[in-house]
């Protein structure tokens, strides 16, 4: 609870980017990688066509990962009504157990510009994206910048409980760079530079673990670069990603997450996850002592009430900036 609320007082300390409309310079290859996401990319093909950036200073990269629906055919359905937006779609190409990965590298090995900007097929990117990271990027010494994501609200108990659990996450995440330790990041919203990318070998070391584009690279980042990793806290580049719609797939969904945390290099980040494990645990232990009477009900009560107040109190902070 201590450290949560550390993270949630330091959440503060990242102030939020005011853009500024102004003449964008800066060139970015978006990289999306999609395998059998036909029922979602019209919605992220449409509001890519909305973006507000000159068309020559980006291209989007669509990588194809052995798609066996009709992904592909729906990307030159829309790209027969939209010539204006730069779009290819190119084939991933295999190399390790972690296909997004290869999808990633496959597109940075063809991309034209410095600056990558990666998200996922199933978001909804906003109109002054781009211009966000333009302007941040132009005023700071940056060579990866974190943004901010977060889901669509279902009307479903299930999405609304992801829904509360990103936004816990974000505060969670804006709370790190606020104590100058960075350890959580998403790969639907993520802006590094290619040249730096290369030169720390990009996703080398972790290609084992299938998940972990996002973690893994920024934690190769923030020991190299620490000073140069950033967080953009801004509205106008929040990416809107869909929650798991089944119970079985969310849970498939944390299974992949929980696999790659005994592969963090930071300490900080284990020791963190340990605790909030922890804790949860003390919680359940604390309820089963009750009922065996080993413990009293109002210290469980009491112990609870702490929680849950600091937790309502986190998940309100990310609520707010998202609106």
């Amino acid at each position: 609870m201590i450290i949560i609320s550390i993270l949630f007082v330091a959440y503060g300390k990242v102030k939020t980017f005011e853009y500024k409309s102004e003449n964008p310079v800066l060139r970015f290859s978006v990289v999306i990688p999609f395998r059998n996401e036909s029922r979602n990319l019209e919605a992220i093909l449409n509001s890519i066509a909305k973006i507000d950036y000159p068309k020559e200073l980006f291209e989007i990269i669509l990588v194809d990962d052995a798609s066996d629906d009709n992904s592909v055919e729906v990307i030159e359905r829309f790209l027969k009504k939209d010539k204006r937006t730069e779009i290819s779609i190119i084939k991933n190409k295999r190399h390790s157990n972690s296909p997004k990965k290869d999808a990633i590298e496959t597109a940075i090995s063809q991309a034209r510009f410095e600056w990558i900007v990666t998200t996922d097929a199933d978001c909804v990117v906003p109109n002054l994206w781009l211009q966000s990271f333009d302007a941040f990027l132009k005023g700071k010494s940056s060579k990866l910048v974190v943004a901010p994501v977060t889901f669509h609200t279902l009307k479903t108990q299930l999405g609304n409980f992801q829904l509360h659990d990103i936004l816990s996450l974000q505060t969670a995440t804006v709370g790190g760079f606020g104590i100058g330790k960075p350890f959580l990041c998403n790969g639907a919203n993520l802006c590094y530079s290619k040249s730096t990318f290369i030169e720390l070998q990009g996703f080398e070391g972790n290609n084992a673990i299938a998940s972990g584009d996002d973690l893994f690279f920024m934690e190769k980042m923030v020991q190299v670069y620490p000073r140069d990793v950033h967080y953009l806290k801004s509205a106008n580049a929040v990416v809107y990603s869909q929650p798991e719609i089944t119970l079985k797939a969310l849970f498939h969904q944390r299974v992949r997450w929980a696999s790659k945390t005994s592969a963090y290099s930071s300490v900080f980040s284990k020791t963190l996850a340990f605790i909030v494990l922890l804790m949860n645990v003390l919680i359940v232990l604390g309820f089963i002592f009750a009922l065996l009477g080993l413990v009293s009900w109002q210290f469980l009560l009491v112990l609870f009430s702490i929680k849950f107040s600091i937790d309502l109190l986190f998940i309100i902070r990310s609520s707010n900036f998202f609106g």
